[in-house]
């Protein structure tokens, strides 16, 4: 390739900034990469302008959708976000903001931040939150790390209810440490309560469990979380935010430490990600968390003012002596989950979970007609599992082909489960789109 299309440069000025650097040609800057993984040609197109530029990748886009109507969650949600969300994050203040070190330049950003603590300790009836974690699967490890930190003891155990994706990122965690996770089977998409009962024991730093779980089914852990703490252990429950519209909150149920991932409130899927994990816990926990805490208090001129406060220095520069290497929030995507929270307010939320509960109920009044097909009979929120007389991939894959994204198929993460399909209805959901839905799955397990 002529080296002229790397860069505008004349062929001697290229020359001479690869002698400064000691390479002989640009393709040996590129050597490092296998040849049968390098791009034979970028076959880029010529120039265009900014608003044909915008108009060709808004149609690369569109074939993305492809107009699919989606019934999957596990974890991830396709909610209705409020156009205020986008307007307030944007703005460049908050849109470009780091990490607020010196909080006479950054008190917009600490502010933002102080509130989104209440408003989870507010969401999970908790008394002390951080400015926020990666995600969902990192807060639960988190967790358990703080368990472990505040009992001195040296085994968890999670029910197998919980999110496989979150189970993994707590195994990798705890991997090179003397700590042992011990799992909880299943028992018809709830917990084990008697395999747990006989694992509980002055070695258990904590239990996790997650409510909904991964199947879609609702527990009250309010008699566990009294077995728990008979043990001196503490209760980890994981939560989707949205069901705490119409949940009983984890402070209410005696859990000590709540996380979740807060991707449903107000942050799109963008194919995964980013998003945002949020962790709750008891005031006496306190020192044990990880990450930042936002502080309030008042400047020498006694006027309100904001600090990134109780935790040490060794939290950001000295990670061997850290309380978790975890250091850094996910501010925006944590801006607009308050923003988000503050737009709908504690009755639009209940208002929204309503809406979810009742849209699902009535997907699963329909599909449940379909001949061979059950809905695990348990209590649920949006998320419910059916039982289908053919593998679940299998139909999924058929259902795409009619432009429906029909569910999870759980055989991939629970053995015997292959049959098995979690479908997830939100409010964006209409009685047009579930009654397709049915018709089209009926279609599929015919043929």
């Amino acid at each position: 390739m002529n080296e002229s299309h790397y860069c505008p440069h004349t062929p001697e000025e290229i020359a001479e900034m690869l002698s400064v650097i000691g390479v002989a040609s640009v393709e040996d800057l590129f050597a490092p990469i296998p040849a049968e993984l390098r791009a034979k040609t970028f076959n880029l197109p010529s120039g265009m302008s900014e608003f044909e530029t915008f108009d060709r990748m808004k149609a690369i886009a569109g074939d993305n959708t492809q107009g699919v109507t989606n019934f999957i969650g596990g974890g991830f949600y396709d909610h209705i976000i409020p156009a205020v969300v986008d307007h307030l994050s944007g703005r460049a203040e908050f849109y470009t903001a780091y990490t607020p070190y010196q909080p006479e330049c950054s008190q917009g950003t600490l502010q933002a931040l102080f509130e989104y603590q209440t408003a989870i300790c507010r969401l999970t009836g908790l008394d002390v939150s951080n400015a926020s974690l990666y995600d969902g699967g990192t807060a639960c490890a988190e967790a358990a790390m703080m368990a472990l930190r505040v009992t001195g003891r040296n085994k968890i155990v999670v029910d197998g209810c919980v999110s496989p994706f979150s189970r993994q990122v707590l195994k990798t965690y705890l991997f090179n440490q003397d700590v042992e996770v011990i799992e909880i089977a299943p028992q018809a998409g709830l917990l084990g309560r008697a395999e747990l009962a006989a694992l509980l024991d002055d070695s258990v730093a904590a239990v996790l469990v997650q409510n909904p779980n991964f199947f879609g089914s609702i527990e009250d852990f309010t008699a566990l979380a009294d077995q728990v703490h008979a043990k001196g252990a503490l209760l980890i429950g994981s939560v989707y935010p949205i069901a705490l519209g119409m949940l009983k909150s984890p402070g209410e149920t005696g859990i000590d430490i709540a996380v979740g991932d807060g991707q449903s409130l107000g942050n799109p899927l963008s194919f995964g990600g980013p998003s945002f994990g949020f962790i709750a816990a008891k005031k006496s926990y306190i020192r044990n968390m990880p990450g930042r805490i936002v502080g309030e208090t008042v400047d020498r001129n006694g006027k309100r003012g904001y600090v990134l406060t109780l935790q040490a220095r060794e939290q950001h520069i000295k990670r061997h002596k850290a309380t978790s290497n975890i250091c850094s929030n996910q501010g925006l995507c944590a801006l607009r989950g308050l923003i988000f929270l503050s737009s709908v307010g504690k009755e639009g939320l209940a208002d929204l979970a309503r809406l979810n509960r009742d849209k699902a109920e009535y997907a699963k009044a329909q599909l449940s007609r379909i001949p061979g097909v059950t809905v695990l009979p348990s209590i649920t929120f949006n998320e419910f599992t059916l039982s289908l007389p053919k593998n679940a991939a299998g139909v999924v894959v058929a259902l795409l082909g009619s432009g429906i994204a029909a569910g999870v198929p759980l055989g991939q993460y629970y053995k015997g489960s292959e049959n098995c399909l979690v479908v997830t209805v939100t409010e964006k959901r209409t009685k047009k789109e579930i009654d397709t839905f049915a018709k089209e799955l009926e279609v599929a397990l015919c043929n």
